[in-house]
């Protein structure tokens, strides 16, 4: 599912993407302006979103991709840079989240329960990812990018996170272990360092089985040109993502999260179909019926994921790759479709992705973040032998 152009094809399509870039430069200051007027929050938002956007793409970091390589070739490169980035996010996340707010609003991290349906979600999604062929992030900047099967994945995954609400009380009711912070049990130094140690253990342990870095994680020769038109080293890569994490803390009070905006945007496609939200126990509370009937725009979640599309297309475009694909084969698309399924219910349960379970409640020294990465690694390897069955290729 490479986003590459055929050969030859760059000269051929570059005045496409001029046009692509001016279309969304002249969108991205638009929709800008529009939310200047709004809040500060939501004009900050949308070029962190932007920022994510870019970083994603011109990285190529997948979480999914890693951990098929990490899995099917003992390549524990993208593990490597999941693992330094965690440690830059945590690190900048520790001092806010102890003293509880920052710039003078109040800033708390992503802490979840560690409870029977998060283990089962995260478990789903893990074998989710590999059917879909990305994780949340990693369908948004593909999306973005101009890969027409991922947005197959988007569109079941937006309707899957919206099923799981509709069950969500019976789910809820299972056994649960409560949410628990290291940071708060033993205090956010000692947490951070303990987390890295078990991050350097992790990686130690996969060495020791015989897993190695066979590709680059910092390439010589990197120029301004690369910069602006990609590729990106990984570690690159991984200290946008956590720089950009912080600083949605820093601006929001909470910090990155995906899997919320596609719950509310297939929410607002089954009001508009009909649905009646007072229906559901899920969407009863008041916190959550306003937010099916404000703008999207004025969900964090949501307002991100949209700077992440206007991001990976623009810098797609910037390197000349941005080319749909309308060929795809039958069973590649039935993939797409159970795992776009399989993950947005899943996350739903687990109280989020790769990056608001995982990524963020790492960072934010949650329990439920390691919880959650066991399981979708169980999940991952289920789904990485599933993948021959619908042809799927790596």
């Amino acid at each position: 599912m490479s986003l590459a152009p055929p050969s030859g094809s760059v000269a051929t399509d570059l005045p496409i993407q001029r046009l692509l870039l001016g279309v969304l430069g002249a969108l991205t200051l638009a929709l800008w302006g529009h939310l200047a007027t709004q809040s500060v929050t939501q004009a900050l938002l949308l070029p962190i979103g932007i920022g994510l956007g870019i970083s994603l793409y011109h990285a190529r970091f997948g979480f999914t991709s890693a951990y098929r390589r990490a899995m099917a070739e003992k390549d524990m490169t993208g593990l490597v840079a999941q693992a330094f980035m965690l440690t830059v996010a945590m690190s900048l996340f520790a001092p806010v989240l102890s003293a509880g707010e920052i710039f003078g609003h109040s800033a708390g991290g992503a802490v979840a329960p560690v409870d029977t349906a998060m283990l089962i979600g995260a478990f789903v999604f893990g074998i989710g990812m590999q059917l879909g062929g990305g994780c949340a992030s990693g369908t948004l900047f593909t999306v973005g990018g101009g890969n027409i099967r991922m947005m197959v994945t988007l569109v079941f995954f937006c309707l899957g996170c919206w099923l799981a609400t509709l069950n969500m009380a019976e789910w809820r009711t299972l056994p649960s272990l409560g949410a628990v912070s290291l940071g708060r049990e033993i205090g956010y130094g000692p947490a951070v360092a303990f987390q890295i140690a078990a991050l350097g253990l992790i990686l130690i342990g996969l060495w020791r089985t015989g897993a190695r870095i066979r590709g680059p994680l910092w390439q010589s020769g990197f120029t301004w040109r690369r910069a602006i038109r990609g590729p990106w080293p990984l570690l690159l890569g991984a200290v946008g993502l956590a720089g950009l994490n912080f600083a949605i803390l820093a601006v929001a009070g909470h910090p990155w999260g995906v899997t919320w905006g596609y719950t509310i945007w297939a929410g607002k496609v089954a009001v508009a179909l009909g649905w009646d939200p007072a229906s559901s126990a899920y969407w009863a509370t008041s916190w959550r019926a306003g937010a099916l009937d404000a703008s999207i725009l004025s969900d964090h979640s949501s307002l991100t994921n949209i700077g992440i599309l206007i991001g990976a297309a623009m810098a797609g475009s910037l390197a000349g790759k941005v080319h749909p694909n309308w060929r795809i084969p039958l069973r590649s698309l039935i993939a797409a479709v159970l795992g776009g399924l399989m993950m947005g219910y899943g996350a739903r349960l687990a109280y989020g992705c790769n990056i608001g379970a995982f990524f963020s409640g790492v960072a934010s020294t949650s329990l439920h973040g390691w919880a959650w990465i066991v399981m979708a690694m169980a999940g991952c390897w289920i789904g990485i032998r599933l993948r021959p069955v619908f042809q799927l290729k790596g």
